[in-house]
């Protein structure tokens, strides 16, 4: 497996494209790894201090992540260093979009991702720039659709990814008129928790998680499982945190949920930061969920928590662990020779799937139908690894090597 990692992070990308604001300080890149399929996909994010090699270890991440989620297309990103607080964001996104259109109308698709928004930014803009949608670029590269056929499946794209949810199976409250975008991805998640249990023996109601973060992501991955019955018992933000050994109950997560102020956890008892990074990682939880930004979970905070019970991590952040490698750095593979490990590119796929899903020709588009098509997905990914051998470590390895021997 490792020799295969090698050889597919060495591997120049194909495409890059680099950009400077005429108007700010803002600087950007697309990454195309590959266009696979003919195609290639990934999210634009915005951030201080974003720099060209991030992006390129996104964009690898992404091809890793189509083997799972589909379509078979390359891997790539978008990456503005820029802070996305400054009042001039609007205008810098408007002058990044006009001038990779090209790029989308062709081979292209993209959406949001951290600190920029798909329903909000990305599709107004794009649209403005004669985009019917910002995935149209996979359509004419991947799918070589005729027109007609663009039209039905870019406005499946357009209704499915803004749908507004109505099945409170799969939303926390109706009248908030929460949108697929706004929980698949935390859905996922969840799911790769209960598929897990299923596979490997067991079953997830009843035991205990520590959620970090408590953005889109992390957030909806805490509502779901405390849906099925998983207890949580701490949540660590950038705002503060809370601990309850005992688990909050899933209406006091639902509040949780419902009282965030903008992306931040909000609570009368929030704990400080500082407090609640000094007392999490010694709460007993067999459940982690790195939901944050990447690279945060360092090798001491998985020893501390596996020695207080930790069985399973599942990956809502993109490359959660303080590694400077792409992937497989030594503290991640610390972690899958300690414990089970569901890599990113299997847990967090919701978002990636959906695309994959809506693109294809007459799909139902109920609520139960996209996000039933994503669980269902990773419980298939799931099943894969545990085909390759049943053994609890090592998950992510085996994950690897059977995405990888699509890609090397």
């Amino acid at each position: 497996m490792k020799d295969l990692l090698k050889r597919f992070e060495e591997k120049t990308p194909e495409i890059v494209f680099e950009w400077n604001d005429p108007e700010t300080e803002a600087e950007g890149w697309v990454v195309i790894n590959s266009l696979r399929g003919g195609a290639a996909g990934g999210g634009t994010r915005m951030r201080v201090g974003l720099d060209r090699n991030e992006v390129e270890s996104l964009a690898k991440t992404m091809e890793v992540k189509f083997t799972v989620s589909g379509p078979p297309i390359g891997g790539a990103k978008s990456g503005i260093n820029f802070d996305p607080s400054d009042p001039r964001k609007q205008g810098v996104l408007d002058r990044w979009y006009k001038v990779v259109t090209p790029l989308l109308k062709n081979y292209y698709g993209t959406g949001g991702d951290l600190n920029v928004d798909e329903i909000h930014e990305v599709i107004p803009i794009t649209e403005n720039y004669g985009l019917w949608h910002p995935q149209e670029g996979v359509l004419s590269g991947h799918f070589n659709v005729r027109e007609n056929e663009r039209i039905h499946q870019i406005g499946q794209l357009r209704y499915g990814v803004s749908k507004v949810l109505e099945d409170l199976q799969y939303t926390p409250d109706l009248k908030r008129k929460y949108k697929v975008a706004d929980m698949i991805t935390g859905y996922g998640v969840a799911e790769s928790i209960k598929h897990y249990y299923a596979l490997f023996n067991g079953q997830a109601a009843g035991k205990r998680a520590i959620i970090q973060g408590w953005g889109n992501v992390a957030a909806a991955a805490g509502y779901y499982l405390s849906q099925m019955g998983v207890k949580i018992v701490g949540i660590i933000d950038r705002v503060g945190g809370l601990i309850n050994a005992s688990g909050f109950d899933a209406d006091e997560i639902k509040s949780l949920y419902l009282s965030r102020k903008g992306n931040s956890l909000h609570a009368a008892e929030l704990l400080s930061f500082e407090e609640t990074n000094a007392r999490i990682w010694d709460v007993p939880a067999e459940i982690l969920i790195p939901a944050a930004a990447s690279r945060l979970i360092s090798k001491e905070h998985v020893t501390q928590l596996v020695d207080n019970g930790l069985k399973v991590i599942s990956s809502g952040a993109n490359v959660p662990f303080s590694d400077r490698e792409i992937f497989y750095g030594p503290v991640m593979e610390y972690a899958d020779q300690q414990l089970s490990l569901i890599p990113d590119f299997i847990a967090n796929c919701g978002m990636a799937r959906v695309f994959a899903y809506l693109m294809q020709r007459n799909v139902e588009m109920s609520d139960d139908a996209i996000f039933s098509d994503v669980s269902n997905v990773i419980q298939r990914a799931l099943a894969n690894i545990y085909r390759v051998s049943p053994e609890k470590t090592n998950i992510s390895s085996r994950a690897y090597e059977i995405a990888l021997e699509q890609l090397v």
